[in-house]
């Protein structure tokens, strides 16, 4: 009778994932799709509207450009339709193609993040803000609004943002950690506390600067796409593509730690050096992001519960699942930014806050009325 017993539980366990796995398919060629739908009409649409077919046509033209430069001419495609209007390829290339290539990769390295982050945490509500990596970089991007700092030209805000997250990760686990091991309770009220040290200093600088560096300041955080030059491409693309490749590398390891410490350790892994790769992945790719971006909330907390609703908890799928999803989710968000208001750039932060606001209550009503909460 326990046999049967212990059999039929095991069928019930194995049942959802038999599910998932079906499902895959078709969720991952929906999110595939859209993104490049969303790609296409991103490319065309603002001030000097582009019809999809010349949109097409020219990312044709560049990507045989692109071939024929390394000699695979083999590769080459139909040019497709000329570009109608004199400036519109300027325009698409200069202006576009990079903001809307800085939304997929930003989009998709916020989510990741926010993947692992829940991961290590085995708590649904971690995102990549809970450790201060936000408000460190927002603290290192308002002193080098406030005190002028040029020193490294263009790049010295994105850089000083980027120090300032990876300067407040290091606070956050060098806190935590306590005998060779790392507390995540401490990790997570430490993480509370820098954050809290971090909006002090953002509010001081603010009280410091000018009309002029206080906007700036708020906007900065406020988070926003516009600007994006294929310059910034360059530096955040190599860091959000590791940073991914990482996380897809841990998505087996996150998968065992969801059985416990204990457990996972018995089965060879070490949940130690787990934990540490993790949060560096982690602040490589939330610094990545918002050093020329600045803060885009929510997207790590909206995009893996839903993927995770539809895929399960594993983090083979869930992982690149995410990616696919934050991307298209930031190129909806900026789409949106720059055409709401003719005439005008909305911060994109407003807009994922506008939406992972109200999820996150659901999230939480729901997840009350299921199971009576988290603990």
């Amino acid at each position: 009778m326990s046999a049967a017993v212990t059999e039929a539980t095991r069928a019930d366990a194995a049942a959802p994932v038999r599910r998932a796995a079906r499902r895959a398919p078709a969720v991952f060629t929906a999110l595939a799709l859209a993104l490049v739908a969303l790609a296409v009409v991103s490319a065309g649409s603002g001030q000097l509207s582009i019809p999809p077919d010349q949109v097409l046509g020219a990312f044709a033209r560049g990507w045989n450009d692109a071939v024929r430069a390394v000699g695979l001419d083999a590769l080459a495609v139909p040019p497709g339709v000329a570009m109608a209007h004199v400036n519109g390829e300027a325009t698409l290339w200069l202006i576009r193609v990079p903001r809307l290539l800085m939304a997929v990769l930003v989009g998709a390295a916020l989510a990741t993040a926010g993947v692992v982050m829940q991961g290590v945490f085995r708590n649904p509500l971690a995102e990549p803000g809970v450790i201060g990596i936000s408000s460190g970089a927002a603290v290192g991007a308002s002193a080098s609004i406030v005190f002028g700092l040029t020193f490294l030209g263009p790049v010295t805000l994105p850089v000083l943002a980027f120090a300032g997250g990876l300067a407040a990760t290091v606070v956050v686990y060098a806190s935590a950690r306590a005998d060779g091991r790392t507390e995540v309770v401490t990790l997570v009220l430490t993480g509370i506390a820098v954050n809290a040290v971090g909006g002090a200093a953002i509010a001081l600088f603010t009280f410091l600067g000018s009309t002029q560096e206080r906007e700036q300041i708020v906007f900065w955080q406020l988070g926003s796409l516009n600007g994006t030059r294929w310059s910034d491409l360059a530096i955040v693309a190599p860091l959000a593509i590791v940073g991914i490749a990482a996380c897809l590398l841990l998505s087996s390891s996150l998968d065992l730690l969801a059985l416990g410490e204990r457990q996972t350790e018995h089965l060879g892994v070490r949940v130690e050096l787990l934990r540490v790769v993790a949060i560096v992945v982690v602040a490589l790719l939330t610094c990545a992001a918002v050093a020329f971006c600045g803060i885009i909330g929510f997207v790590g907390l909206v995009v893996p519960h839903l993927m995770r609703m539809l895929l399960g908890p594993g983090h083979r799928l869930l992982t690149p699942a995410s990616a696919l999803g934050g991307a298209a989710l930031l190129l909806a968000a900026d789409l949106v930014a720059r055409t709401a208001v003719p005439g005008s750039d909305l911060p994109i932060g407003m807009l994922t806050a506008l939406i992972g606001g109200p999820f996150f209550f659901w999230l939480l009503r729901r997840t009350r009325r299921r199971s009576g909460g988290w603990g």
